[in-house]
């Protein structure tokens, strides 16, 4: 008997390639359109897991899992938007400056009766200090565009980064520790 049926809730590809690593080649891509506005006093923690578990549910198949996630980079208990625009990225990228944040990467697993499980992955990481020219570098990348927090670690800004301790995956955006987790607990073989 093979592996069931997986929906992957993301266009993101690199989730997709995060996936990739542990073998698993996603059988639909179904990305999740759903409000990603946080509530009202919501914390970064609580936020993370809800946005997975949403785009799960509004995913949702009978024929099969769906996976879902959500990364969230909260400075204490803001939670810092997608970068969308220079303003924004530059914004973020000098609040991170030189100090710890945490990446929030949750996950959440839908099986075709309806039931979700759910892990998340919490990632300190310490940009060093950034001098103007090295924002304005950055900024000039375009890396930014569409990433949480205005940065993503994969590519330049891994190179600010003093320090980073818990999941390099996770702070891609896919916590491969964790969806081997659940996805080994739903009866999926893996590489």
């Amino acid at each position: 008997m093979g592996s069931p049926t997986l929906i992957l809730a993301s266009a993101s590809p690199r989730r997709r390639e995060l996936l990739a690593r542990l073998g698993m080649v996603p059988n639909a891509i179904v990305p999740a359109d759903i409000d990603e506005a946080p509530l009202k006093a919501e914390l970064p923690r609580a936020y993370a897991i809800r946005m997975a578990r949403e785009k799960a549910v509004a995913a949702a198949s009978d024929d099969g899992f769906v996976l879902a996630g959500d990364t969230v980079v909260a400075a204490g208990r803001r939670i810092l938007p997608k970068a969308e625009d220079e303003v924004t990225a530059r914004t973020c990228l000098e609040l991170l400056s030189g100090r710890r944040h945490r990446v929030l990467s949750a996950l959440a697993l839908r099986a075709p009766d309806g039931t979700i499980r759910e892990k998340l992955s919490e990632t300190m990481v310490m940009f060093k200090r950034l001098s103007a020219e090295e924002i304005d570098a950055y900024i000039v990348s375009g890396e930014w565009d569409g990433k949480a927090g205005g940065y993503a670690i994969q590519g330049i800004a891994e190179g600010l980064i003093a320090r980073i301790q818990g999941s390099h995956s996770g702070v891609m955006g896919l916590p491969l520790y964790e969806a081997r987790l659940l996805l080994k607990a739903a009866g999926f073989e893996l590489a």
